[in-house]
């Protein structure tokens, strides 16, 4: 049945996909859509409001442009998360969040990363919730989405026109994450998820004592969360909290809403070029990747701790520490591998409690970086690796390679290998510092390889821009907060800056027509080769580093 559970939550997926990824298409050209008699009057009114310019860009102005206005957005939360302690939308009397706090919090919700140094329900006041957190999150999800889209049209061979920041993330907004986010958090009201300012209520419980309830607008932080592939949630135990998921139902919707976008951006990708088998070839290697981790990740979990078998005790469940039992073992590991597959970070079960193996993939996933991924991240950076393998295949056959009837050269492959790098570099980098540093290892709460895991965890996480954490690690302190927005920063705008830079490339050269000896990038071979070649970059970067802590935990056991 659990495995049923799985197999009928990918399938639903995959079939909302279709429709799902052509409606994007269709709001990024401008073409005619069901909600335009609605949205039209909107938008122009925040471009006349805003004086926004409807006029193309070239991929310079476009990120100057980004950058701008995150930074804009940045500067106003770090001043409200300050100053919230003042009275307004703060019934619990919520203080100022501390320095190094806030700009760990500020540069991870700018960053679409979402990690959480901090409890919501006890950290933040409705205010901050509101303005900045949720805000952020529409903010994140849709500059992710408008770089991709971006990205695909200079694929497509557009030299000066990849499209409007302003205008796209207009779009985006108005069109696609807000209504969504409206039907999703009715939804959740009927389940039981709270959404009101009322502040936390003291209740006596049937022993007597006293207990707090917070309350607060979760449904709407909620919505947005999943569908932006954010992550952070309203309450420090995120979806593992039942007033943030309360039901089996919630579950199943919460990992299709975290997925739907992301896999739908790969169909749009489709009928940006026309091309739509080369996005079953892109689609299908993603989705064969996240089928190499579940089983994995489910069997490991399944099989338990041979350490409690090994002294009499049954695990007829599997390994259920740190899972919750509405949700079984199949709706935890479908949820651990979906949210790490895809840039979401978002949890309904304790990371740091899962088996040494179970732990190892949602590492992976982040390591690869590719499968899926958050607003248009997963799908760049698996362009990125296309490049990458059909230079790799040209070189085998002695041929100049080429990618969507474009020449591939040095420019372009010395971009691909630099944004590459950068991943790993961070990770490992910033992991070994914390390793030789007092301030660093003072975060460890669990000695030996998993100790080690869970720095290297976290700074996967921070530059994968996923968000979840192996939360044993005691990361709410200077150290961590500087140096993990340091790895997010770094890992969210330099990839984006450098793919976009190897689209226009591509966009300013002359189209080479197909002959005969053309490498196809839309078959079953370049799927698998696509696939190896994710997969022996992965292992050749990260592989002593998993060895040295998942890995080498589980021989332990």
């Amino acid at each position: 049945m659990e495995i049923l559970q799985i197999a009928i939550i990918f399938i639903v997926f995959v079939l909302l996909c279709i429709p799902t990824g052509k409606y994007l298409y269709k709001v990024s050209e401008h073409e005619k859509t069901f909600i335009d008699p609605v949205v039209d009057k909107i938008d122009n009114f925040i471009y006349k409001l805003s004086g926004i310019k409807k006029g193309p860009m070239t991929w310079k102005k476009y990120v100057l442009a980004l950058l701008s206005t995150n930074a804009i957005a940045a500067f106003i939360g770090y001043l409200i998360l300050r100053l919230q302690s003042i009275n307004v939308l703060n019934p619990n009397h919520i203080k100022g969040m501390e320095q190094g706090l806030t700009f760990n919090t500020i540069i991870s919700f700018l960053t679409n990363t979402n990690l959480q140094d901090y409890s919501g329900e006890s950290g933040l006041s409705y205010l901050s919730q509101m303005i900045v957190i949720t805000f952020m999150m529409f903010l994140a999800a849709a500059t992710g989405l408008a770089v991709a889209w971006a990205f695909m049209r200079a694929l497509a061979g557009r030299k000066n026109e990849i499209g409007n920041f302003y205008v796209d993330i207009v779009r985006i907004t108005t069109r696609i994450l807000l209504p969504a986010s409206i039907v999703l958090s009715i939804f959740f009201v009927a389940q039981g998820v709270p959404q009101t300012l009322a502040p936390t209520k003291t209740l006596t419980t049937i022993e007597g004592k006293l207990q707090d309830i917070p309350l607060g607008p979760v449904a709407s932080l909620e919505a947005i969360k999943l569908l932006g592939t954010n992550g952070g949630g309203f309450f420090g135990a995120n979806s593992s909290h039942p007033f943030e998921n309360p039901t089996p139902l919630t579950n199943a919707v919460e990992i299709i809403s975290l997925m739907i976008l992301a896999g739908s951006t790969v169909i749009c990708f489709g009928h940006m070029l026309k091309k739509k088998k080369q996005a079953i070839a892109i689609f299908a290697a993603m989705s064969i990747l996240f089928f190499i981790f579940l089983p994995i990740c489910y069997n490991s979990e399944k099989a338990g701790n041979p350490v409690i078998s090994r002294i009499g005790l049954s695990q007829a469940m599997g390994s259920m520490e740190g899972k919750e039992i509405r949700f079984g073992l199949g709706g935890s590991t479908l949820f651990t591998v979906a949210t790490t597959s895809t840039s979401c970070g978002a949890v309904n079960n304790m990371h740091d409690s899962l088996t040494p193996i179970g732990g190892a993939t949602a590492l992976m996933n982040m390591m690869l970086n590719v499968i899926f991924g958050g607003k248009g991240v997963g799908f760049m950076n698996m362009i990125m690796y296309a490049i990458l393998t059909v230079f790799i295949c040209g070189l085998m056959v002695g041929r100049t390679p080429e990618f969507l009837t474009k020449k591939i050269e040095g420019k372009e492959i010395k971009l691909v290998a630099f944004a590459i790098i950068i991943h790993p570099f961070l990770i490992l980098m910033f992991s070994a510092l914390a390793l030789v540093t007092k301030s660093g290892l003072a975060g460890i709460s669990n000695p030996g390889f998993h100790g080690l895991t869970q720095i290297i965890y976290q700074y996967t996480s921070c530059a994968a821009n996923n968000g979840s954490g192996f939360e044993g690690l005691g990361d709410n302190t200077m150290f961590w907060n500087v140096t993990g927005g340091i790895v997010m920063f770094l890992g969210r705008y330099l990839s984006m800056i450098i793919l976009i830079a190897v689209a226009a490339s591509l966009a300013s050269k002359k189209s080479i027509p197909e002959t005969s000896g053309t490498f196809k990038t839309d078959n079953t071979v370049f799927t698998i080769t696509l696939v190896f070649i994710v997969l022996i970059i992965g292992a050749l970067t990260f592989l002593p580093a998993v060895a040295l802590g998942p890995i080498a935990e589980h021989l332990t056991l």
